[in-house]
């Protein structure tokens, strides 16, 4: 894909390649957060991964920890994610 300049503030897209179970898809990305573009056929592939991430997103549970005088409360837990593409544009 030729490079790509933001229409709205003119700034060079950065283009990435991401890779899934239904092949690759390239976007380009607003460095300054205004937005991306992608063919229609990355789309297609983009929509096929969002899918199998939300058929394999089931409840995860791990057992309890036993509670001990020198634990220290655990670190925060990101907001898990409501969507597979959510995650690609995660800092």
């Amino acid at each position: 894909m030729d490079t790509l300049s933001c229409p709205r503030c003119g700034t060079e897209m950065v283009s990435r390649t991401f890779t899934g179970h239904s092949g690759e898809a390239e976007v380009s990305q607003c460095p300054d957060g205004h937005g991306v573009f992608l063919s229609r056929g990355d789309l297609g592939a983009l929509i096929e991964a969002e899918t199998d991430w939300h058929r394999n997103a089931g409840q995860h549970t791990a057992p309890m920890p036993r509670i001990t005088p020198d634990m220290t409360a655990p670190p925060a837990s990101r907001t898990p994610a409501r969507a597979w593409v959510e995650t690609l544009f995660r800092g």
